[in-house]
Order: C-alpha cells, then sequence, then structure tokens
C-alpha cells in the first residue's frame, strides 16, 4: 500500500505522508518553524464568532490587525 502525497503549507513541496517524513504535513523542520513563527507573529488566524468575541473581551487588551 503506497503513502499519500501532500504539499507542505509553508513551501508546497511534495511530502509522502508516512514514518518517513517526521515533519509532516512539512517537508522539513525549518518549514515548521516557519508556519509556526507565522502563528506566533498572528500572521495566520482562526476566524471567531461574536459570542467567542464577548465573552472574552474583557479578558485582553484590544487587538488591532
Amino acid at each position: 500500500m503506497s503513502s499519500a502525497v501532500v504539499k507542505c503549507p509553508t513551501c508546497s513541496a511534495l511530502v509522502e505522508w508516512g514514518e518517513q517524513s517526521p515533519f509532516r504535513p512539512f517537508c522539513s523542520e525549518r518549514c515548521k518553524l516557519i508556519d509556526l513563527g507565522a502563528w506566533a507573529a498572528e500572521e495566520h488566524a482562526i476566524p471567531g464568532g461574536d459570542v467567542e468575541d464577548e465573552l472574552f473581551s474583557d479578558d485582553f487588551p484590544a487587538r488591532h490587525h
């Protein structure tokens, strides 16, 4: 049985999904860390609904994007 092949989310290199690719879905540790840095810098975000924003709005200072 062959493994699935996916594109690295950072550089689009093809990555075989299996034990031979320890950083999957990334092609390398470098690409994994680039993606992690983008999340930390808030370049990536998962949109929240108005309810979540209201529930937690007093817990954190206002963010300006």
